[in-house]
């Protein structure tokens, strides 16, 4: 027991600052993912609801192809074509240099589109959900179309859309271990890399299941929180 534990120690003995730093990678790779997965559904979602054929027809094929695709998948074909344009954009500005893309960037971006395709559909739900006779009554108050959906849509689009991206938060926090492949070093390589050296796969695969478990009940709690607030005024059913 004791033997295990020392495994877990801080410093050169242990790889508890290991697992550590990985499982704030973790964190920072959702963390970052998460306002630009949202901003990129949000977006997609009002494509989907334009009145303008083309618009709508691009919304829907983003979410068709990154709905449809492996997530892996995404994220090898993102990190690979990422890299193989950023060296010709380097060879065009300085001849013979050589540009390595960011697997965090790189993360960031797969996870990302992922996301704003998952994410566009809890958005169009709850926008359907609005009643669009309110909308109308704004704009005959004297409210522009921006002003509408900022001070009437959204506060109903907020709450209507919590428990959906409630879960897709969560799929996003267990997603993160595939950016391993390209990698880098989240919880679950650095998982992977104590277990290989140990051969103690048990106790470093437990801890990761564990510190996973923590994310997920802390990111219940603060859902649970925003949701509270969220449907203030409202009657529970």
């Amino acid at each position: 027991m004791g033997e295990m534990l020392g495994l877990l120690a801080w410093g050169a003995d242990g790889w508890g600052d290991e697992l550590a730093a990985g499982a704030w990678l973790t964190i920072r790779l959702a963390l970052v993912t998460l306002p630009v997965g949202l901003a990129l559904g949000l977006a997609v979602a009002l494509a989907k609801q334009s009145d303008n054929d083309y618009v709508r027809a691009v919304g829907n094929i983003y979410t068709t192809v990154f709905r449809g695709l492996p997530e892996l998948l995404t994220l090898f074909l993102i990190y690979n074509l990422l890299q193989i344009y950023a060296n010709r954009i380097a060879q065009l500005v300085a001849p013979g240099s050589d540009f390595q893309i960011s697997g965090f960037v790189a993360g960031v971006i797969a996870l990302s589109v992922v996301f704003g395709a998952f994410s566009s559909e809890v958005f169009l739900g709850a926008i359907r959900a609005i009643p669009k006779g309110q909308g109308e009554a704004g704009r005959s108050l004297g409210l522009s179309p921006l002003q509408s959906f900022r001070l009437i849509t959204l506060p109903q689009l907020w709450r209507l859309a919590l428990p959906g991206l409630g879960n897709l938060w969560l799929v996003l926090i267990k997603d993160t271990s595939l950016v391993s492949v390209i990698a880098l070093n989240d919880l679950l390589r650095q998982t992977q890399v104590a277990v290989g050296v140990t051969k103690e796969p048990f106790l470093f695969y437990l801890i990761a299941c564990l510190i996973y478990l923590m994310f997920t009940l802390i990111s219940q709690a603060g859902f649970g929180r925003l949701e509270a607030r969220a449907n203030r005024g409202f009657a529970a059913r």
